[in-house]
């Protein structure tokens, strides 16, 4: 029996080193990623010798692993449901054995747990550090700047506190839960983290729906388009001639204002990119013109489709079936059923779509007028932008798995503190928040594919001077042969 009770510490013992390995080699390869999209943004006139030097390599190291933690809980979701389906496929593989029950669960819980360390404790100490300069009186240098920190994150805490202890004495007005606030990790930080998915949940309402109709705008600006009754040359011949008057008025700058110049360099800019963008369209084989275009702009329909469709569907299953409430369904397991009706092919059509989501709320997060000036630029982000965009990707990332479950993307059970959140278990948060998305995509949807109809139609009324069309970033309009404009 000693011998038996031996044998089994030593497995759980060797079974624990395996998966801290593979988490830690997981988020290795994560952080690398990070580190290289991060510096590939940064600004290169950050970086100098002395004391600001080290405050910015320590913000761009923390930085780094807060994206390496969101680009973690972005992938959390995809990874249990392949893992799940690779477990039902191969259930007696000795090379798959490493993949069980208690790694996917363990990843759940780190993630959670980085999630929370990042959110409420490194990006502030960043932020704060690379602001400070040190109390009045003291001796500049690092440690003052590091106290400065400190204190700034003691009463950002005290704050935090303070607004989260009155919210829950205004929503929920019982002693219980006011004393249980006085526990600080057992129930204050769940219950601080879980306003924040909410947050985050929210945000990607707003976002995902727009980022879903520019989309077909986006991947229009990376792929070259069909030349359907457009002459190229006759158009490249404009462009060169536009880029000509406008260098030879800008030769004349000496006699020009300073602002005229100005505004001369970027409508030259303009010129070039445009020109830059036909030499592209010339240069692009037929195939890659005629065939990948409309390939592309069908998936991103067909996937969009789908979405709304699941979600539509998860509508009805919430009003018939208590199961299908994000917050406790006790599913079967890792490994022990299929969670998709399709098997295989629809665990991997969730994860598409699961990615899709993803990417569209990033691109509709940068699509909106308030995140605009917030978008990075290649070399020319400053170390607070960079910190200010991994907070924003780190609440959207983290709040991806709760949105897909919650509009019924994926059947997958939310685990670890993903799955404790208060709000999940109210039945008419959860259906609002599915109608609000169903309705917020469709008609943004409505709004891109009838956006050129629209303008026809205030040209034909007169009423085009009046800008009531939609955004001028979603509508392209390129000179035709005959010198009218012509809207794609």
């Amino acid at each position: 029996m000693e011998a038996d009770e031996v044998t089994i510490r030593e497995q759980n013992f060797h079974s624990q080193v395996r998966e801290y390995t593979i988490c830690f080699l997981l988020f290795a390869v994560l952080y690398i990623v990070s580190y290289f999209i991060i510096t590939r943004y940064k600004r290169k006139a950050d970086e100098q010798e002395d004391e600001d030097a080290i405050v910015n390599r320590i913000s761009l190291f923390l930085s780094t692993f807060t994206l390496a933690v969101s680009a973690g809980a972005v992938l959390l979701l995809p990874f249990s449901i392949i893992s799940n389906e690779i477990l039902l496929s191969f259930p007696q593989n000795y090379y798959i054995q490493w993949l069980n029950g208690s790694l996917i669960h363990g990843l759940w819980n780190l993630a959670s747990l980085f999630s929370n360390l990042c959110l409420f404790v490194l990006m502030p100490f960043a932020f704060f550090f690379l602001e400070s300069e040190g109390f009045a009186g003291l001796k500049k240098g690092i440690r003052a700047r590091i106290l400065e920190t400190l204190v700034m994150l003691i009463l950002l805490a005290l704050l935090i506190l303070g607004i989260v202890w009155v919210a829950s004495a205004l929503i929920d007005n019982d002693a219980a839960s006011m004393e249980s606030l006085y526990d600080l990790w057992e129930f204050y930080l769940p219950y601080l983290y879980s306003c924040i998915s909410l947050m985050g949940c929210l945000l990607l309402l707003l976002c995902t729906p727009v980022g879903l109709s520019r989309m077909f705008t986006v991947m229009g600006q990376l792929l070259v388009k069909p030349t359907i009754l457009e002459d190229l040359d006759e158009q490249m011949y404009i462009i060169t001639l536009e880029e000509e008057a406008i260098q030879r008025r800008l030769n004349g700058v000496s006699s020009m204002v300073e602002q005229q110049a100005v505004e001369l360099e970027r409508e030259l800019e303009k010129v070039k990119s445009k020109k830059t963008n036909l030499e592209r369209r010339k240069k692009a084989s037929a195939w890659e013109r005629n065939l990948v275009y409309p390939a592309v702009m069908i998936l991103l329909l067909i996937e969009t489709s789908i979405s709304v469709l699941l979600v539509a569907l998860n509508i009805l299953y919430l009003l018939v079936d208590e199961t299908a409430m994000p917050k406790g369904s006790g599913g079967p397991g890792i490994g022990n059923a299929s969670l998709s009706t399709f098997g295989f092919v629809g665990a991997a059509l969730e994860i598409i779509l699961i990615f899709y989501l993803m990417v569209s709320s990033v691109v509709g997060f940068y699509s909106l007028r308030f995140f605009e000036n917030f978008t990075p630029r290649k070399d020319d982000t400053t170390m607070t932008k960079i910190i200010g965009n991994c907070v924003s990707i780190l609440v959207l990332s983290s709040a991806l798995p709760v949105m897909s479950r919650t509009l019924g993307i994926t059947r997958f059970d939310l685990l670890g503190d993903f799955g404790r959140f208060n709000w999940l278990g109210n039945f008419y948060i959860v259906l609002s928040y599915n109608l609000l998305f169903a309705i917020m995509t469709t008609l943004c949807l409505v709004r891109k594919f009838t956006s050129a109809v629209r303008e026809e139609l205030l040209k034909a009324l007169g009423l085009d001077k009046l800008h009531l069309s939609n955004n001028p970033r979603d509508s392209e309009t390129k000179p035709s042969a005959n010198g009218h404009q012509k809207t794609l």
